[in-house]
């Protein structure tokens, strides 16, 4: 163990190979940390094109395995395994995966959905508990400073009794039916139930609101309404979706999320309303949060220049003026995950602030949160409880 916490913490990849997006997007933030070393990995179906993302990443040939149970098996038995992997697959693999590198001992990190079934879910927070291991599931829009803001305001009740959230995330990528495009990979994958599941549009990105409005707020959905469209001719999943929130406790919200709203990127946006105050997230805007009372001034506060409270200032990596991004959002539960687990290693206690990134439980939240829409849209957008 004393060997161990002197080197970087190892960590082993299932997916993102050539012409992944996501794979990528993990690397590069995780490599924002110096404590951490790729090692190993199963970046492909196809082992050839595998050691090709192997090769290029300058890792050992002797670790890329040719599917992730030889991975699993092997990596825990070495006395330099890895530490934990990290599952970048379509969502329809994630459960098998997962639930073999943790019956390995590996400490686990997960794109998200989670898994395209609730029960599946649930099986994974279930190992969890039983092995004690971590479990992190990458919703990143969490990891912006200003959003650790955003939730102190709310805790700290300086908008008073919430009573009306709305929260979006329109696209326009999938607009057009780029499924049937050669090459885009993106959309078939996406598109496709036998790898996306039962959900596109709410799967994909409507789990980022629900965990978003979760984490900023601390509301917990009674019950919901949803309507589901598919309007890109052809197209077997949704790619629109408009769903009301009733809360525990009286509060109520409105989300919507389109991967066809043409006009718009990434734009996710929370907007949360209390009795004495507000507060506006923009995701594209993410250095930034509005905030506003009603006897007092419409506030911006500037991610480096403003007091973002002890958890907010910890991320932030550089001076006001140089934007931070998705990159460093990324980087953020990723950095708060490693610190937790280099502390687990090392026996110590973990706090709160240590076990701040989505969890396992986050993770079974939003196919939960899926589970329930579907059900609503089959009943002709009847309400149904959470």
């Amino acid at each position: 163990m004393a060997e161990r916490m002197k080197r970087p913490l190892y960590y082993g990849m299932v997916g993102g190979g050539p012409g992944a997006f996501i794979g990528d997007v993990h690397r590069r933030a995780i490599a924002l940390e110096p404590n951490t070393e790729l090692v190993a990995g199963v970046f492909s179906r196809d082992h050839q094109s595998s050691l090709e993302t192997g090769r290029d990443l300058l890792m050992d040939e002797s670790r890329i395995y040719r599917d992730y149970e030889e991975m699993a098996a092997k990596e825990s038995a070495r006395d330099d395994g890895i530490d934990f992997v990290s599952i970048v697959t379509p969502n329809v693999s994630h459960f098998e995966i997962a639930e073999t590198f943790l019956k390995a001992g590996i400490h686990v990190v997960c794109d998200k959905p989670l898994t395209t079934e609730l029960d599946d879910a649930e099986e994974l927070g279930r190992l969890v508990r039983d092995t004690g291991l971590l479990f992190g599931v990458t919703y990143t829009y969490t990891g912006y400073p200003v959003v650790k803001k955003a939730r102190d305001l709310v805790a700290s009740g300086a908008l008073g009794s919430i009573r009306f959230v709305n929260a979006e995330y329109p696209q326009e990528w999938l607009a057009t039916s780029a499924e049937n495009e050669e090459g885009n990979r993106q959309a078939s994958w996406r598109t496709d139930p036998s790898q996306s599941g039962k959900s596109n549009c709410v799967g994909d990105i409507g789990t980022h609101v629900e965990n978003m409005v979760a984490y900023v707020t601390g509301l917990e959905i009674e019950k919901l309404s949803a309507r589901l469209d598919s309007f890109v001719a052809g197209r077997k999943l949704d790619d629109n979706a408009t769903i009301m929130v009733n809360y525990q406790g009286g509060a109520t919200g409105v989300y919507w999320t389109s991967q066809v709203a043409i006009g718009t990127d990434n734009a996710l946006r929370i907007r949360v309303f209390g009795d004495k105050g507000s507060i506006e997230f923009s995701q594209e805007n993410p250095n930034y949060l509005t905030f506003a009372t009603l006897d007092g001034p419409v506030q911006t506060l500037s991610r480096g220049r403003d007091d973002l409270g002890e958890r907010g200032g910890s991320l932030v990596r550089i001076p006001a003026g140089h934007p931070e991004g998705y990159f460093e959002a990324f980087a953020n539960i990723y950095k708060t995950f490693t610190g937790a687990l280099r502390k687990r290693l090392n026996g110590e206690h973990l706090t709160d602030t240590d076990l701040d990134f989505p969890s396992v439980d986050d993770g079974i939240q939003g196919v939960r949160f899926v589970t329930r829409v579907l059900e609503s849209a089959g009943k002709q957008n009847a309400w149904v409880d959470f």
